[in-house]
């Protein structure tokens, strides 16, 4: 049976790991929000490529693109998005099981391609060179060593410039995004789309549609195309590291909030059981005072 001293010194170290946890949950919740911010201010930059190439493909005109060409698929690239902390409760791994159903996928639909995973974040990186240790099925390659799940800026258009120079000159012929898609705080789902080649159904969705417009193209139609297409490419990248931020920390803020109702919990019996024991040590001073007395 715990001694009272005991007992203090585990109240003490519970109440210490609520506060942390309590902290973590307040840093990562002012995180998910930033990233929510940053989604909103890509929407409208998504939106306006979309349109202009919704355009362009309704338009009475002929263009392409090496972006778009498809050819038969070889080499598979699949770009799995992770974290480099932890924390985060399931996160990593429902990312991972996703990414080994896409990739099962990809199999039935191309037998003899050979499929490269390029994982991005520590976690997540060590979990796919682990399993391509254990079972094989496919080859890892490591991205450029500033590539990791807080990417921003001029490193994700770096990295974005990478998978589209490995498309046009034949590494890959087809080349997927595995990420979680960020719905709400309590809601992310992971998801697989394809980054290239880059397909008309993408830009000739009911919503797109409903945005287009006649226009009259100042350059030339395929001018216009060449140059947007990596526009749209840089957006899109963008958006999914983005949603990807915002759905570690949210996962994050998840995860900081079980543990902290459970430090509360656990802070509750044990002082509950340390009243007991308060209580049952002053009642035996009290029956040996009491003892003390009637025998004298």
């Amino acid at each position: 049976m715990a001694t009272l001293r005991e007992l203090k010194g585990r109240i003490g170290s519970v109440a210490s790991s609520e506060k942390i946890t309590g902290a973590m949950k307040m840093i990562s919740s002012a995180k998910m929000h930033r990233a929510e911010s940053d989604l909103k201010r890509l929407l409208p930059f998504r939106t306006q490529i979309e349109t202009i190439i919704g355009n362009l493909l309704t338009a009475d005109t002929e263009f392409e693109s090496p972006l778009t060409a498809a050819r038969e698929v070889r080499n598979i690239a699949v770009v799995i998005l992770g974290s480099d902390d932890g924390l985060c409760g399931g996160y990593n791994i429902n990312i991972f099981k996703a990414m080994l159903a896409r990739i099962a996928s990809l199999k039935q639909l191309h037998p003899s391609a050979v499929i490269t995973v390029i994982p991005v974040g520590r976690k997540v990186g060590k979990a796919v060179r682990y399993w391509v240790g254990k079972s094989g099925g496919f080859k890892v390659e490591a991205p450029a060593a500033e590539v990791n799940s807080k990417a921003t800026g001029d490193v994700v258009k770096a990295f974005m410039e990478s998978l589209r120079d490995s498309f046009i000159d034949g590494t890959y012929d087809l080349i997927e995004l595995c990420y979680m898609n960020f719905l709400s705080v309590s809601r992310q789902r992971p998801r697989a789309d394809q980054l290239l080649p880059l397909t008309p159904e993408a830009f000739t969705t009911d919503g797109v549609k409903a945005l287009c417009r006649p226009c009259i193209f100042e350059p030339s139609a395929q001018e216009i195309f060449t140059t947007i297409l990596p526009m749209y490419m840089l957006a899109l990248t963008q958006e999914v590291f983005t949603e990807n931020r915002a759905s570690e920390q949210a996962a994050r803020v998840m995860a900081m909030q079980s543990a902290n109702d459970n430090a509360k919990n656990l802070l509750g019996d044990l002082q509950l059981e340390y009243n007991k024991l308060r209580q049952q040590a002053i009642t035996n001073e009290l029956l040996d005072i009491l003892g003390g007395q009637s025998r004298d």
